[in-house]
Formats: structure tokens, sequence, C-alpha cells
């Protein structure tokens, strides 16, 4: 099946307004009816949590109402309808968009990818050993460059059994394990794209059933760098990091946000074929990041070192 990853994910909150800055804040764009963008058209809905056009609450506002998977062509659609279909009610949208519940409540939508092409700087890097990629004179960073969310990343879905909920998404959609942390949740990669993952599940009790993180992609760690000092210097806090993961070899910056779940910036993740053989480990601090730093204000050494610092 080619479905490519969530194209849009779509909450109820209590707070429409402080939903919309955070973000716009966070660098989303903007376009009417609750709607923020990244640069390929991959977005977050938000709605009011009362809104009757909502699919039903799996939890008390804000939460996810539902996520909106991309498809590559319509073959996939009449597929995911037909397979879904055996055993529970599939509703037929807009466009031939295929809506039903997985198997642990969350509500989803397949529809034809709004993924557009876009332009942005790439991400080049001068490496001892190797001809730069930035010739001379082409500065590798400048205050105040432009960085936007490129794309929709993954999503990270609490769920009271994970291992039914992997069954799920492997066996009824062509979902495949990239690693998988022992007895928390797996990883999972769709066939449409190489990302080490579009899904992340996490085995919690039934109450806590819902959204930990979502993230955009941006286009390098020094964007994530960047961004999230931006972002934190508008009175945002952050929640883990910066640092870099080992699964997914992704950088990560995760901050809290008004949408009942943390909201992360990540750049540079692992690209994965079928001949990927899935890692599983225990999670833990020592295998969920390969380093983590805390971030600080801006310092310069003009006076004493710090106590316990260099002589």
């Amino acid at each position: 099946m080619n479905i490519i990853g969530p194209d849009a994910l779509v909450f109820g909150v209590d707070d429409v307004d402080a939903c919309s800055q955070y973000l716009t804040d966070y660098g989303l764009k903007p376009t009417g009816d609750g709607r923020f963008e990244a640069l390929d058209g991959t977005c977050v809905i938000i709605r009011a949590a009362d809104d009757p056009t909502l699919p039903p609450a799996i939890g008390p506002a804000p939460s996810i109402r539902e996520i909106v998977y991309g498809v590559g062509d319509a073959e996939t659609l009449e597929a995911i309808a037909a397979e879904l279909s055996k055993d529970r009610e599939v509703r037929r949208g807009e466009g031939g968009s295929v809506h039903a519940d997985d198997d642990s409540g969350f509500h989803l939508s397949f529809a034809l990818t709004i993924r557009r092409p876009y332009t942005a700087p790439a991400d080049l890097t001068n490496a001892p050993g190797h001809p730069p990629q930035r010739g001379p004179n082409l500065l590798g960073v400048e205050v105040g460059m432009s960085v936007a969310p490129r794309t929709l990343s993954h999503v990270v879905l609490f769920v009271p059994n994970m291992e039914e909920a992997e069954a799920f998404y492997v066996n009824r959609l062509a979902f495949r394990v990239t690693d998988k942390f022992t007895g928390t949740g797996p990883f999972l990669r769709p066939a449409g794209t190489d990302d080490h993952h579009t899904l992340f599940l996490i085995q919690t009790p039934p109450f806590m059933k819902g959204v930990e993180h979502f993230t955009f992609h941006l286009g390098s760690g020094t964007e994530v760098l960047y961004a999230g000092s931006q972002f934190q210097a508008k009175g945002y806090t952050s929640f883990w990091g910066p640092g870099r993961h080992l699964f997914g070899s992704n950088w990560f910056w995760y901050f809290n946000s008004p949408l009942g779940c943390h909201v992360e910036y990540d750049a540079d993740m692992d690209l994965h074929d079928d001949e990927w053989i899935a890692r599983h480990q225990p999670v833990g601090a020592d295998t969920s990041q390969l380093f983590l730093f805390k971030a600080t204000d801006k310092w310069f050494p003009s006076g004493p070192p710090p106590k316990g610092g260099a002589h």
C-alpha cells in the first residue's frame, strides 16, 4: 500500500487562540480555517473541542481527533477500504477518502496526498577530507536566517496495547517495524516512504491514550538548534533536548504545548528500505539518545571561568 505518511493532524482544543499563536511561532504558516502548514502543505488543523464537525473525542480536550494519512494513488485508497471494511465500519468521503478507526480507537483518514513541491536551502557542510560543499565566501549561518518546517515527520501515540496496535498497522496497512523498544513500542514506516518512522507507539495505561508528540522535519541539526533557541526566546518551555536520537539518528528538541502533547523539531532522519533488519533494545537514557544538551542563555568568557571550570 502506497501510504506516504501523515499529511494532517486534527486537534480539538479548549484554547484556539493560544494554540494558533503557538503553531505560528513554531514556524507553521496559518492559511485560514484553523490550518497551519509546512512548506510542502502538510499541516496541523485546530478546531474548538465542541466543533460538531470533529470526530468523537478519545479523551478530554485538548486532544487529537483525527490523523489524516496521505497516499500516493487511488488504488491504495481502494485497497485500504477493502481491507478495513472486513471487520469495521468504513466511511467514504470527499475525493474518495477513506475513514475508519484503528484497533486502539484513533480516528484515521486516508486521502490522496496534499504534499507539494517546494524549495528550501540545502544543508551544505564543509568536512575535511572531502570536496567542499560550500565554496569560498558562502556563509554557513547568519543571524536571522530563515528556518521553516518542511514536512510533517511523525506522530507518537500512547496506546493501551502496543502489540495489538502494532499488528493493526503491520498486518492491515503494510507498515514495517524499523526498530523497537522492547516492552515499550515499535517505530513504524509505511511503504510509501523511506523515513525511519512516521509512527511510534508507546505502551501506556488506557487512561493515557492520546498523542505524546508530533514533529515536522527541518533542514539540518543547525536549524533545529536555531529554531529551538528562537522558540525558547519567545517564552516556550523546553521539555527534552536539544540532542540526537539513536533510533532514527534524528536531531530533536521537544517543547511543551497547549495542544495536550509535546511538539518537536527534528532533522536528518535515517532512511531505510525493506532490507533493513529492525533492532530491539530496552528503552532508557542510553538507548534513546546519543547525546543531550541543556540550552542556556548566550555567554562569552569575558571574566574568570566558572567555578570548577578550565584553568
